[in-house]
């Protein structure tokens, strides 16, 4: 391909996390197949530079706090053919109408994927063995190193959600020798025998499971989901873990499931975020809260810039994409 014949990109992130997801390295990579008129990301397309800009795109390289790409911004930008997400969930951005005029979409949500199901298995394996509150009676003054009551043997975990992280998790879960139950509607038996579960019923899945771990997109039918009902049918000492959404899960009911010691819970997310300071959750023994840190963080941050780069290498090609997004999965989404 001659210099002159490369598409034009435009890359509409954040300019604080841009380093970031697209390093030099990668950045290099990028205009060897792009024409990207200053590398300076895009933070809004309403100044005039990135407006002129706009006239000649012909793919997009989004990222976290891109723009929504309303219809006056798509009248704005007639060549475009492609938006390739450097991050997870493109919900944010692209609406139908980015759809209805036959621009393909992909996202990197498979590189975001990885490092959360690695997180929800290490938390899972962890309190098992009650780690984060013995390690609490450990500096209180308590030394406990044989207790009858943990482990991970036998554990049944049960994952809501065969969502993309969802199906990562069940895959470890079965490799790392737990019985998975799975809950999702859009799943069949046979899928999810060859994931390494069994498929059950929401309802079902929480009267059987020592721990139940969430995987489901954040839409109005999941909102509290797992609700003071579906927290009074989980076993006593029966575990919740969150790396999903917050709204998942109602945080009254499950403050006073866990402050009465019947329940544990292990959180990366909660409903508000950031919970406030002093939160009743925040004192509890049994709970374990961190700051949204399952996804990609740091050193990580690149694995979307590569995912999104080595989709334009793909597109330019001809080749098929692995992380294109239709328009009908919009509602499924996260």
């Amino acid at each position: 391909m001659h210099h002159a014949e490369r598409p034009v990109g435009m890359i509409a992130m954040s300019r604080s996390v841009t380093a970031a997801v697209l390093p030099a390295d990668l950045m290099s990579r990028l205009t060897a197949t792009l024409r990207i008129p200053g590398t300076e990301a895009v933070e809004t397309f309403d100044d005039p530079v990135a407006r002129r800009g706009m006239e000649n795109v012909e793919i997009l390289i989004t990222g976290w706090s891109c723009p929504p790409l309303t219809a006056a911004v798509l009248d704005a930008a007639p060549k475009l053919r492609a938006v390739m997400h450097a991050a997870g969930s493109v919900k944010a951005h692209v609406g139908p109408e980015v759809f209805a005029r036959g621009i393909v979409v992909s996202s990197a949500a498979d590189a975001n994927a990885e490092p959360v199901a690695d997180f929800t298995l290490a938390v899972i394996t962890l309190a098992g063995k009650r780690s984060f509150g013995l390690a609490r009676q450990y500096a209180a003054g308590r030394f406990a190193p044989f207790e009858q009551r943990i482990g991970n043997d036998d554990r049944v975990v049960g994952v809501v959600g065969a969502s993309r992280i969802g199906r990562r998790v069940i895959v470890r879960l079965h490799a790392a020798g737990y019985r998975v139950l799975v809950a999702d509607p859009y799943l069949d038996p046979a899928r999810a025998a060859e994931l390494g579960a069994e498929l059950t019923d929401l309802d079902d899945l929480c009267r059987r499971c020592d721990v139940l771990t969430l995987h489901a997109p954040q839409l109005p039918e999941t909102h509290h989901l797992v609700d003071e009902r579906r927290l009074a049918l989980l076993r006593d000492g029966a575990l919740v873990v969150n790396t999903a959404r917050g709204t998942l899960v109602d945080t009254n009911a499950l403050t006073l499931a866990c402050a009465s010691g019947r329940i544990d819970a292990c959180l990366d997310v909660t409903e508000p975020e950031p919970l406030p300071a002093g939160h009743p959750l925040f004192q509890l023994p049994n709970v374990w809260i961190t700051p949204h840190l399952a996804g990609v963080q740091g050193s990580e941050v690149r694995r979307l810039g590569e995912f999104a780069v080595a989709e334009v290498e793909r597109f330019i090609a001809g080749e098929p994409l692995r992380g294109t997004v239709r328009a009908d999965q919009l509602d499924q989404l996260a």
